[in-house]
């Protein structure tokens, strides 16, 4: 159970009595109503700060009676109730499912792929290239439009002098780090997601924490690169906005 907490206190930047008060990432944009999350060991579910506290107390008792909860392709047995209960207050907007990996530190990766690291004086300097010469095409049309978006820690892997693929944090705390990854269109399906990721594992400066990987149910390329790794999938989520 202490790791889900790491996990969510990872995702969310959390007030302190234990509510979301946003997305733990850039801009700090607002969370979910609520993130219900469970593994073998049990369930924890937190609701955003707004929430009422009568609904916030029948959420909490309805999850307290929940078996512990990991296989996303079965919701929990309580989520109908908790829907339920959320939408006297608002309509409920969606809700989504995640699986929850463990990422082991340090994982090998293809030594063929060349990789380029943050935390390196090539990373630096070619950080420092790219903004003064400004970022490639393929890169803003991503949605990367400056060397801000480049999360540190982050590690890029290259094809000739091309980004190919990019793993970052996505979300980083005291407790724990999740990685994104991100393989750009015209270099899928060569396994650069899954060597820029193990890569990303060995980064000094995550040594201490432990490390996540989090995909939508619906995100299967997303899974078959925790496949690839031979990631133990640790747990399962759903997010209700």
């Amino acid at each position: 159970m202490e790791a889900l907490a790491a996990d969510i206190a990872t995702i969310f930047g959390l007030s302190e009595d234990g509510a979301i008060a946003f997305e733990n990432e850039p801009g700090q944009p607002p969370g979910p109503r609520l993130f219900l999350a469970g593994c073998r060991e049990g369930n924890r579910v937190v609701l955003r700060h707004d929430v009422g506290d009568d609904t916030a107390r029948a959420i909490a008792a309805l999850v307290a009676r929940e078996r512990p909860w990991f296989d996303p392709q079965t919701d929990p047995a309580c989520l109908e109730d908790i829907l339920a209960r959320l939408g006297r207050e608002a309509p409920v907007e969606s809700v989504s499912r995640s699986l929850i990996y463990r990422l082991p530190h340090a994982l090998p990766h293809d030594p063929a792929v060349r990789m380029v690291r943050g935390d390196t004086a090539e990373g630096v300097a070619w950080l420092a290239h790219l903004a003064e010469t400004g970022m490639p095409q393929h890169l803003l049309d991503a949605g990367f439009l400056g060397p801000g978006d480049f999360w540190d820690p982050w590690v890029v892997a290259l094809e000739g002098d091309d980004i190919a693929a990019m793993a970052f944090a996505a979300r980083i705390g005291s407790r724990a780090a999740e990685t994104g990854v991100y393989t750009f269109p015209g270099y899928r399906g060569r396994g650069l997601a899954a060597a820029v990721t193990a890569a990303w594992s060995g980064l000094a400066g995550l040594a201490d924490r432990p490390l996540f990987y989090s995909t939508q149910t619906t995100n299967l390329s997303s899974q078959r690169v925790a496949a690839r790794l031979g990631l133990p999938v640790f747990g399962a989520g759903v997010r209700v906005t």
